[in-house]
């Protein structure tokens, strides 16, 4: 049973979901000066609800030594945070406002079976 699906109606009437641009991470690529550049796959527009990062969210990042602005999302899919074994994720979230995020951990992953995830995102610079 979808219960995202039952309650973001009601959850949307206070904070509302908005449209957001998603760049998928395709790895990185080597510079010529050995220093790494990530890459992103093409852009899609997904639906996302961004709320504050709640106590257990941010004791649950707290080992991986993340600093700066962050949230947490909710998105309509299957997305993935930073994997360092496997050299994949890093997505890169824009939001309407023009500010980007990156899914640095997945918080919650309901994709395979609701459709959804909560992901915790650090602002990026411009």
């Amino acid at each position: 049973m979808n219960l995202h699906r039952l309650v973001k109606s009601q959850i949307g009437a206070v904070n509302p979901h908005v449209y957001a641009t998603l760049q998928r991470s395709t790895g990185n690529a080597t510079n010529a000066d050995g220093t790494r550049t990530p890459t992103y796959g093409g852009t899609e527009t997904v639906r996302v609800q961004v709320q504050a990062l709640q106590y257990n969210d941010i004791a649950q990042s707290d080992g991986l030594n993340i600093e700066g602005e962050r949230r947490a999302m909710y998105i309509e899919g299957n997305w993935e945070g930073v994997v360092r074994a496997d050299q994949r994720g890093g997505d890169l979230i824009t939001l309407p406002d023009g500010t980007n995020w990156l899914v640095a951990m997945v918080l919650e992953n309901w994709g395979g079976c609701d459709g959804w995830v909560k992901v915790a995102c650090t602002r990026q610079n411009p």
